[in-house]
């Protein structure tokens, strides 16, 4: 089952706030954001950081859903959350990819929508999916 869960969220929130705006809370919260996905990737076996109005993050989303539906899959949006663009920002950081959706498998980051549709149908996704930890 698909939820959408902010999470990490509330303590970044508590952390920054408004400041979060400011250049200095940026160049601060860069570091507290990345240790916020990492906690976020290591709580569920998939995460997409997505936008809702991304028609790629749609059918990333609608994949997990339709071919994966009893896989843990934490859906962060972005344009939904506060700090959203930053930590959209962190995510670059991390994985040098700027667009989203951002995938990440069992603590792995495996790209965007063609990157996942791509893994899907080599059936690597599943093989990913269905390895032991």
């Amino acid at each position: 089952q698909t939820t959408i869960q902010p999470t990490g969220m509330t303590f970044l929130k508590s952390l920054f706030g408004k400041a979060a705006n400011k250049p200095a809370a940026r160049q601060q919260s860069s570091a507290a954001f990345m240790e916020a996905i990492k906690t976020d990737i290591a709580s569920s076996e998939v995460v997409i950081y997505s936008k809702t109005y991304c028609p790629y993050c749609t059918k990333t989303k609608s994949l997990f859903a339709s071919k994966f539906p009893s896989t843990p899959t934490t859906v962060v949006e972005l344009d939904k959350v506060e700090n959203g663009l930053l930590i959209q920002k962190a995510l670059a950081e991390m994985t040098g990819q700027r667009t989203v959706p951002s995938v990440w498998v069992k603590g792995d980051h495996i790209g965007g929508n063609d990157d996942t549709h791509h893994l899907f149908n080599q059936g690597k996704l599943s093989q990913i999916l269905e390895a032991s930890e």
